[in-house]
């Protein structure tokens, strides 16, 4: 079971709790120290254990990956998490116009819904197991672990995992950890929506069952973000630097837009 979960980590881009490279000019940080939000921990794993977290690399701290607060004057409540898969932001409605943004990692299923819905499962160091259509195309990889990988270290969702539910029903969209710190800002093979442990460990502690959730479509990105490019290295920048942290006057944060199940999901089975 070590060798498929360790298989698997990798297949989905995810990078084992090693030393990294030191940061270059290209990564666009501009740290020279880790911040102590994003320093070693160490949590309580799915058995009672103690599970030590490894400092992020300051090579991925970019200003964008980074959680701050900034202004947001957009129409979503305080206490709202807005997902923003297209900027590859997540932010915390705060009261007085401002919000926390945290960074984020977007697989394929993190752009498979859009609208509005809620949190109404949470889990420390979920479970995690692939689909059927997972098993059934690629069966050497998957197969050793059809029945279910257990939270821990080589767990795909890494720390803390957040599930979205809409009418009721689970939408398969997950808001979670990642044991591959290097995939926050960009866009990923498979997944929802990535944080670092540190940052899903803080926001998990700040959401209650029941907080209220907006992802946007693509055409909301646009209008509240502007045109973003990639650079070669994988992460977003605006295109004249212009960065916009809320919604337009009068826009409002309407219903679900799409609500179609991700062909590929974080979990066919909830944790737990």
């Amino acid at each position: 079971m070590r060798i498929a979960s360790l298989a698997l980590m990798f297949a989905l881009g995810l990078a084992a709790c090693t030393d990294t490279p030191a940061p270059t000019a290209s990564t666009g940080s501009t740290l020279t120290s880790v911040p102590p939000t994003y320093q070693a921990r160490t949590d309580v794993g799915p058995n009672g254990e103690p599970v030590p977290i490894p400092a992020v690399n300051i090579a991925y701290l970019t200003e964008r990956n980074r959680r701050q607060q900034v202004p947001y004057n957009g129409p979503e409540a305080p206490g709202t998490i807005v997902v923003d898969p297209y900027s590859r932001f997540l932010y915390h409605v705060m009261e007085g116009g401002q919000a926390m943004r945290y960074g984020v990692a977007v697989g394929k299923a993190g752009t498979g819904f859009s609208g509005s819905a809620t949190i109404q499962r949470k889990a420390a160091w979920p479970s995690w197991t692939p689909t059927a259509n997972m098993v059934r195309t690629n069966p050497e990889l998957y197969g050793p672990v059809k029945n279910g990988l257990k939270g821990g270290l080589d767990n795909p969702l890494g720390s803390r995992a957040l599930y979205l539910y809409n009418g009721g029903k689970d939408t398969y969209y997950r808001i979670h950890g990642t044991m591959d710190p290097s995939s926050i800002g960009k866009a990923t093979s498979a997944g929802c929506i990535r944080l670092f442990n540190q940052d899903i460990l803080d926001l998990f502690q700040q959401v209650p069952i029941g907080t209220a959730v907006r992802v946007r479509s693509p055409e909301e990105s646009r209008r509240y973000e502007g045109e973003l490019v990639e650079s070669p290295e994988g992460y977003l920048t605006p295109v004249g630097g212009t960065v916009v942290h809320s919604a337009p006057t009068g826009a409002v944060a309407g219903d679900v837009a799409a609500a179609t199940t991700p062909s590929i999901v974080e979990s066919a089975v909830p944790a737990g």
